[in-house]
């Protein structure tokens, strides 16, 4: 797998690598109309609500499009899947697949969240519901 560049944490987004570090997925929800906010921003896009609480979500989803990605300095390397996952309580998100080969990945394919050291940073990946790929 190509090498990861480390996330720079910001206050729209601290919240979300805190969590990550505990193996926990959280998003942001609107405290002025409840919207789910995936990636987070500095303000709701619907309200314009500038205040927020952050809840933890299942981690359970499907892959709603997918490409395998190479490093374009080593094309012949290893790729990795990289997935729009659309999660069950209504946001996406933007990761990797694992333990899984890319000729069995579709979309619509459930999928769970991992938590996995990669390159020495925390990240959340998904892999096959269940461990079924």
């Amino acid at each position: 797998m190509a090498h990861v560049i480390p996330p720079v944490p910001n206050r729209d987004d601290q919240f979300f690598w805190d969590a990550v570090a505990e193996d926990r997925l959280v998003v942001r929800r609107c405290a002025g109309c409840a919207r789910l906010q995936q990636p987070p921003g500095p303000m709701c896009p619907a309200c314009g609500s500038v205040e927020w609480a952050v809840g933890e979500v299942s981690g359970k989803g499907e892959v709603y499009s997918w490409i395998v990605s190479r490093h374009p300095n080593q094309p012949d390397g290893e790729g990795r899947i990289v997935a729009i996952i659309d999660l069950a309580e209504g946001v996406r998100l933007v990761s990797n697949l694992r333990d899984v080969q890319p000729a069995a990945v579709r979309n619509g394919m459930p999928v769970e969240v991992t938590f996995a050291e990669v390159d020495g940073i925390r990240l959340p990946q998904f892999r096959p519901a269940g461990g079924n790929a």
